[in-house]
């Protein structure tokens, strides 16, 4: 009986400990508690902590995240600018639970099923913001306001859906195939012509620089030219000089010299061969002053 009476003691005290914990639930600063009381909801929890709910199946609990989310747009479309053109638009949308009732009333639990209702919403909001304006203004100037009036025209139609919109962003904003293919060739092209212009400029420039270096070239060595003949004829001068003065002290010594000299320009290479009378005057030098001319001789 005693261990009856402690069994059952201890299946009790389980039991109360299960009953206790089933109505106990902790919130986390992250998230939302929403208590179902059989299927509605009695109560939205925004307060992180320890909480106390009936057990089940009488009160349940559900938890939301209440971080700001991120939806990225699911596929690219084409987009008409007001000049037709078209352009394809990545973007994504940042948003976050706000009225946790109204969110599980329009979209349940599943945040799948918020984010495949809202994309065609952001996109047809896109749609009316790039028809108004031109591919430069998409581009460049008009870019946050694009972003801007996107992100005013979802706040008013996210209340339905239960969230608020923190940010609106445009990713990417790219040409269709074929209109990227005839901007890229375009663009290669309008590069291709400048690069010639480029290089045809260079080249005048460089035959410029070229034909400027040669006529400098060419003066430079004629006044080299110049000065180099003005200073032989200067030093031919002296020289010529110095030979008269020489020459008209002593008239023998004139003509020696000039026979050596005619000697040096004559056996110039031991090659050369000469065929001369020995005793032509051309040799009187190597006979010496004094020396007689060999008669010539007689044949009998």
């Amino acid at each position: 009986m005693n261990m009856n009476r402690i069994g059952l003691v201890v299946a009790s005290i389980l039991i109360v400990l299960m009953l206790v914990a089933s109505t106990l639930f902790v919130v986390d600063q992250r998230q939302f508690g929403v208590v179902y009381a059989l299927g509605e909801i009695k109560e939205v929890i925004t307060e992180p902590g320890l909480h106390v709910k009936m057990p089940p199946p009488v009160q349940n609990v559900v938890f939301l995240d209440n971080r700001v989310q991120t939806l990225d747009s699911p596929e690219s479309r084409p987009i008409f600018t007001a000049e037709k053109k078209s352009l394809v638009i990545d973007w994504l949308v940042k948003w976050r639970i706000s009225e946790p009732r109204q969110f599980i009333r329009n979209n349940g639990t599943d945040f799948r099923t918020l984010e495949s209702r809202l994309s065609p919403v952001v996109q047809a909001a896109f749609n009316e913001e790039i028809t108004k304006r031109s591919v430069g203004g998409v581009l460049a100037t008009d870019r946050e306001k694009v972003m801007k009036d996107v992100m005013q025209r979802l706040n008013d139609e996210a209340k339905a859906f239960g969230i608020e919109i923190v940010d609106v962003r445009i990713k990417r904003v790219d040409f269709v195939a074929d209109i990227t293919d005839s901007v890229y060739r375009r663009m290669e092209s309008e590069r291709k012509r400048v690069a010639n212009e480029l290089r045809s400029q260079g080249g005048a420039e460089g035959e410029k620089i070229r034909a400027d270096a040669d006529r400098q070239r060419e003066v430079i060595v004629a006044e080299a030219y110049r000065d180099a003949q003005k200073t032989k004829g200067e030093g031919d001068a002296k020289a010529s000089a110095l030979y008269a003065e020489s020459f008209g002290r002593d008239p023998a010594f004139a003509k020696f010299y000039r026979s050596l000299e005619a000697y040096r320009a004559t056996f110039r290479s031991k090659s050369d061969m000469m065929v001369l009378d020995p005793n032509s005057e051309f040799f009187a030098a190597m006979r010496g002053s004094g020396a007689p001319a060999a008669a010539p001789s007689r044949r009998p």
